[in-house]
């Protein structure tokens, strides 16, 4: 609705992750040159944790983007808590194979063939499996005998873990010492610092040919920062709504006032008794950015939990629907699935 108002030519602030809005932070840059990294070594696990609406999937896709498909077969699988037989199933699905019908034996032989015959044609196999943190022991186990395969000295399948803050956790326990063992290397992707805020905000409105309308007043991305925390999904949400806001006001110039009602009113869409109070100096709330900057914030960490219980909702549905659609598709339509061993399963 507001894009045409202010002359942009697309949607800045999407909830949907599009490498092609990759912003690259400080965090992001290590986290996508760990990735690199990891395949150079075309063997073991890497490991990327961090939280909800960090920019982990944003990532991940840069890189399948820039992957050579004559070199790297690629296939990406959504963990929704699945166990042993099911994690196989799934890797088999996301290479396109037959895995209807087809017992645990014959389903491991049909991986290793397949893997085998990958690397007779000089290419590697790299399999990405999102939500790891939802996996169970027995699940990971397999993933690690998985990557037993060999062909001679080579690895047959390397393995990217991409979750969140439990999924270190996880792996800090007895049980997962032999995992810990093929790790290559990983990588916690934190918030944004203030300053990242503000570029990437930009960055994103840049890309859709921003010409400074709206503008934003710099004490905005103080604040914006102040109530996203520095979580790219958590600032979409709310400079999306910010800018439908500032449209409907027919409002050229955004001001920190402006920023504090949208996350007023979002906080009220959630429920009254965890909302936030409406700000009203004459009643000591805060009025200013200066005095929030000195005031006890909070407000700003209820309005974290309020982010993270939406965030949780929206990439529950999304992963879980996303999965269930290509699952069902392959099931549907095995002849298409077998000619196109590497489409990514799930977002």
């Amino acid at each position: 609705m507001y894009e045409s108002f202010y002359g942009l030519t697309g949607k800045p602030f999407q909830l949907n992750p599009d490498p092609s809005f990759y912003f690259g932070s400080r965090g992001h840059k290590r986290a996508f040159a760990y990735l690199e990294y990891g395949l150079y070594q075309s063997e073991g696990f890497i490991i990327i944790t961090g939280e909800i609406g960090a920019g982990k999937t944003t990532i991940v896709r840069s890189l399948q983007e820039q992957l050579d498909p004559a070199k790297v077969v690629a296939a990406q699988i959504v963990s929704t808590q699945l166990d042993a037989d099911d994690m196989l199933r799934a890797v088999g699905v996301a290479f396109g194979l037959p895995v209807r019908n087809v017992d645990k034996a014959v389903l491991l032989a049909s991986l290793e063939a397949f893997l085998c015959q990958l690397a007779t044609e000089k290419k590697r196999a790299l399999l990405i499996v999102d939500e790891a943190q939802n996996l169970t022991n027995r699940a990971v186990e397999e993933l690690r005998m998985l990557s037993n395969f060999q062909l001679g000295d080579q690895a047959l399948l390397q393995s990217f873990l991409v979750g969140q803050p439990e999924l270190r956790e996880m792996m800090q326990s007895p049980s997962m010492q032999q995992l810990r063992q093929r790790v290559i290397a990983s990588y916690h992707l934190g918030p944004l610092d203030q300053a990242e805020t503000q570029a990437y905000i930009e960055h994103r409105l840049k890309h859709v040919e921003w010409k400074d309308d709206p503008h934003f007043e710099p004490e905005c991305f103080e604040l914006i920062h102040r109530l996203t925390g520095g979580i790219p999904r958590r600032i979409n949400t709310l400079c999306n709504r910010l800018l439908l806001a500032a449209f409907l006001s027919e409002k050229h110039v955004l001001q920190p006032d402006d920023v504090q009602a949208i996350a007023l009113e979002i906080n009220e869409e959630l429920g009254h008794d965890l909302a936030l109070q409406p700000v009203d100096a004459a009643e000591g709330g805060i009025s200013s950015i200066t005095e929030l900057a000195s005031t006890p914030r909070t407000e700003t960490r209820m309005w974290h939990m309020h982010f993270e219980k939406i965030e949780e909702r929206i990439d529950r549905l999304e992963r879980t629907v996303g999965a269930a659609v290509d699952l069902l598709h392959r099931l549907l339509h095995p002849e298409k699935a077998a000619t196109k061993p590497g489409t990514p399963s799930g977002h």
